[in-house]
């Protein structure tokens, strides 16, 4: 199975990226996603490892994970150590605006299906994969509401900081 999902965030790459590449926050934005933990003492990065499980339908699929593409602002990818097979994968494109203004183009791909299991593990990935793709969605969809605030607080903080300086 393979699924994506992909959208405009009105932010910059790097502030993005800041989300994505934080395993503290999976939790907050990744929907079905029940545990993203760090396994292990790189918390970060190249070589990073995470348990991670997400819940399809009734049953919670995953397992240890470790990334294997880091290029900052730009891509994160992982596969699969145990568990499901599964490859996942961060990208991230900056696009200027007309207004001067710059968004970036997010996608979210995830591949995972069960190694040597036939017939019915590729009916089990069939079943999977609505599921999986409706959850790749909101948790972009998610993450678009939670980078797009935090871009607003530091616009608004930053206009307060400039008139109380030209009112110095």
């Amino acid at each position: 199975m393979r699924v994506e999902s992909k959208l405009e965030i009105s932010a910059p790459p790097a502030l993005v990226w800041e989300y994505v590449s934080d395993p503290s926050r999976y939790l907050h934005f990744m929907s079905g996603i029940t545990r993203w933990e760090v396994v292990g003492t790189k918390r970060v990065g190249l070589g990073a490892r995470y348990r991670m499980l997400l819940r399809v339908g009734s049953a919670e699929v995953g397992g240890l994970i470790e990334v294997v593409e880091w290029v900052p602002n730009r891509e994160l990818a992982w596969t699969s150590i145990t568990g499901i097979d599964q490859r996942g994968r961060w990208r991230l494109r900056e696009r200027p605006r007309e207004d001067g203004t710059v968004c970036t183009w997010v996608e979210l791909r995830l591949t995972a299906g069960v190694a040597g299991s036939g017939l019915f593990g590729w009916l089990a990935e069939q079943f999977a994969a609505p599921t999986v793709r409706g959850h790749l969605r909101r948790s972009l969809q998610q993450l678009k509401r939670q980078v797009e605030h935090e871009e607003l607080r530091a616009r608004a903080a930053a206009r307060r900081r400039a008139r109380a300086a030209a009112s110095s």
